[in-house]
């Protein structure tokens, strides 16, 4: 096991954790401060895919795709927001999961009208498309970088939104206390309408860039909303921090145990045993982490306060 090796598996665990937490930041933008159980998230996810992948084919430009499938998803979120979460609001958590469960359900059909149901494919970028030399002997492909700064310019933008911005001070001040903030003259639907646009909007960024990399294709936001809310559950209900520290986890333990684990184990079992019982360990490794942090830390590592 080289150092190499390493090093481009921590890399890759970064890349896959900081898109894990563009969806979780939405996702925890919209229960922390909203209230709201929001199942339907992974499908803004998977619109912001098809959006960006048409774009792309249409202008042959990434950074239109990018762009265009954020502004695209976020009217969805608007969309959505106005005609049901709002409604959904003053509902318990059951009815919340149950209305949103129905979006996704629709939001799989409307696709299949749309783009039909074979998979889809989205070039990447010329420019991008090559490997960078990082270190003598790590080669490490450019568009992956790409991701891992698009993420953490991500992450630090919602840290300085939320703590060091007027608006950030109000959505704070919303969620703290609805009716105080009601009363003190702020226009809490009109806050919460843009916390949700830009819950979707993240969504439709992790959907555009990992569209190069990964297939898109109907049900891919369920799939990728399982993960999420592992990283949710670890981290905290509610926090932010906690989203981003459990999507870093999630992403590095399942980057590390997907590339190492079928090798660890041919040291102590058989070749045939290692290959057929290392992948089913390496997806399981995630959800043994959860149970073992809500053992020692039911509500997480960084539960939301109050």
């Amino acid at each position: 096991m080289s150092s190499t090796l390493i090093a481009e598996q921590l890399l890759n665990g970064l890349q896959f954790g900081l898109m894990l937490f563009l969806i979780a930041a939405g996702l925890t933008l919209v229960f922390g401060i909203l209230d709201i159980l929001n199942v339907a998230h992974g499908s803004l996810y998977m619109a912001g895919a098809y959006v960006a992948a048409q774009t792309m084919q249409v202008t042959q430009s990434f950074v239109a795709a990018v762009v265009v499938a954020a502004v695209v998803t976020g009217l969805v979120g608007l969309v959505l927001e106005l005609v049901l979460i709002r409604r959904l609001v003053i509902r318990d958590h059951l009815a919340q999961v149950l209305g949103t469960f129905a979006v996704i359900l629709i939001a799989n059909d409307v696709v299949k009208m749309i783009w039909g149901p074979a998979p889809m494919m989205m070039s990447m970028p010329p420019a991008l498309s090559g490997p960078v030399q990082l270190l003598p002997d790590l080669l490490y492909p450019a568009y992956r970088l790409l991701i891992i700064a698009v993420g953490l310019a991500a992450a630090l933008g919602l840290y300085l939104f939320v703590t060091r911005t007027r608006a950030g001070v109000l959505v704070r001040a919303g969620a703290s206390n609805r009716q105080m903030a009601t009363l003190m003259g702020v226009r809490v639907p009109l806050l919460f309408l843009g916390v949700f646009v830009l819950g979707a909007m993240l969504a439709a960024l992790a959907g555009a860039l990992l569209g190069p990399v990964t297939a898109i294709q109907t049900g891919m936001g369920e799939q990728i909303l399982i993960l999420v809310l592992v990283c949710i559950v670890i981290g905290g209900i509610g926090s932010m921090r906690g989203a981003f520290v459990g999507a870093l986890l999630v992403g590095f333990v399942d980057t590390a145990g997907r590339a190492f684990l079928p090798s660890l184990l041919k040291i102590f079992f058989s070749p045939a045993v290692a290959s057929s019982v290392g992948p089913t360990l390496a997806a399981l490794s995630i959800y043994i982490l959860m149970a073992v942090v809500l053992v020692f830390r039911p509500s997480g590592l960084f539960p939301a306060r109050g």
